[in-house]
């Protein structure tokens, strides 16, 4: 409670108030997350697997390992790590004993598991070539901002001169740059700005990526700025 009325005081000082009751407000409205969408691509080591049968053994040994982890009532990472997943796929090993020369399925637990994991390869490698995932998954968003200078050099020149204004404020506010403004909605913003481009509706598309009133109330004119410089 006392770290609670300190931080209380410190924002009333600030002027901050009415931000924190907004991003209550927020949090409370929000609700939960929605599921991940192909959750096994975010398995550490991912990027090492060079082709779509290569992914399509590490969702298959993934699912697996999630579903033992989930009867069991553990994190997955305690079932098998992410690293003998990958080394696993890169091995192809064509029966269990190869299986077993790897390091991790070397130890007792996972050589009781041998024919789980075995096996979850070995339907990674059945799935039928229209069936295995691509490279990346499928998104809405833009590219990789490194690739925004070839693809959309205007884009580019746009966020350039965002990023610039949002630390400015960032600065003036003493507030982090990704509190500022989801960086994810600004570059979203700057690859795909609102027509017609001005403040009005450059503040609907804040609003409606999630921006807070005193979010769309800093970076609305900076943001307008940005989107007109190229």
């Amino acid at each position: 409670m006392d770290l609670r009325d300190a931080l209380a005081a410190i924002l009333e000082e600030q002027g901050k108030t009415d931000w924190a009751r907004q991003e209550f407000e927020a949090i409370l409205a929000a609700g939960p997350p929605a599921p991940k969408t192909d959750p096994w691509r975010r398995t550490s080591g991912v990027h090492g697997l060079r082709s779509r049968r290569q992914l399509g053994m590490l969702r298959a040994l993934w699912q697996a390992r999630d579903d033992m982890a989930r009867k069991r009532d553990v994190a997955p990472g305690r079932v098998l790590p992410d690293s003998a997943m990958v080394s696993a796929v890169q091995a192809d090993p064509v029966n269990e004993g190869a299986l077993l020369e790897l390091p991790v399925f070397r130890g007792r637990a996972n050589r009781r598991l041998v024919g789980i994991w075995f096996g979850a390869l070995s339907r990674g490698r059945a799935v039928p070539e229209a069936e295995l995932p691509l490279h990346s998954k499928p998104g809405e968003g833009p590219p990789p901002v490194n690739r925004w200078s070839d693809r959309d050099p205007a884009a580019a020149t746009r966020l350039q001169t965002a990023r610039a204004g949002l630390a400015e404020i960032s600065e003036k506010h003493s507030v982090p740059v990704e509190n500022i403004l989801s960086p994810d909605l600004v570059r979203r913003i700057m690859w795909s700005p609102p027509e017609p481009r001005e403040a009005a509706t450059v503040a609907e598309a804040l609003r409606a990526g999630g921006a807070r009133e005193w979010q769309i109330e800093l970076t609305r004119d900076v943001l307008t700025e940005a989107v007109t410089s190229a």
